[in-house]
């Protein structure tokens, strides 16, 4: 009985699993939440949505 219960906990776990993988946001996350990414001309990561320092983007 405990062994049956056991199994049923892991393979639970594991439907969880491939139902949290098919939901997580890929890499580098939503390019409007925090402004554009990386900036176009320098390639530093872009924070908030003001220009780059570097000046030279100016999309």
């Amino acid at each position: 009985m405990l062994i049956k219960i056991v199994t049923l906990f892991l393979v639970g776990m594991v439907v969880l699993a491939m139902f949290g993988k098919l939901r997580l946001p890929k890499p580098g996350g939503p390019k409007g939440l925090l402004g554009r990414g990386r900036c176009v001309a320098c390639g530093r990561p872009r924070i908030g949505k003001g220009p780059c320092p570097c000046g030279k983007d100016k999309i």
